[in-house]
């Protein structure tokens, strides 16, 4: 009998977690060494509403709403960890844009947009 566990489980995927946890693509930013930086908040917060709003690719019609709602969770992000007291121990994974295989990996993607956008069609 499961009554004993309480309400329904978070639902992150088909994974079912009680108690309840964040998804795991979403990155825990307090407590890092250092802070974490614009570009991260940005990052997880651009997760957040693409997890939320279902928005995987954007188009024309969702590119302005979707870019706002990132600016306004990034904003709201970026209050509270400045607000929140500081951890005992740092997050227990490394944020993916401090990896260096995952900046790799940006860089290269940014060139091949470039060399894409600068190539005559």
């Amino acid at each position: 009998m499961r009554g004993r566990l309480g309400p329904p489980a978070a639902m992150c995927g088909r994974h079912r977690a009680y108690p309840p946890v964040m998804c795991r693509n979403i990155t825990e930013l307090r407590g890092l060494e250092p802070a974490a930086t614009d570009e991260e908040v940005t990052a997880a917060a651009r997760q957040y509403v693409r997890k939320v709003s279902g928005i995987q690719t954007l188009n024309e019609t969702t590119r302005a709403p979707f870019e706002a709602a990132v600016a306004e969770v990034a904003a709201v992000t970026a209050r509270l960890l400045a607000t929140l007291p500081p951890r005992r121990q740092p997050p227990a994974t490394v944020p993916p844009l401090r990896r260096p295989e995952v900046r790799a990996r940006i860089a290269a993607r940014e060139a091949a947009a470039q060399t894409k956008a600068s190539t005559p069609a």
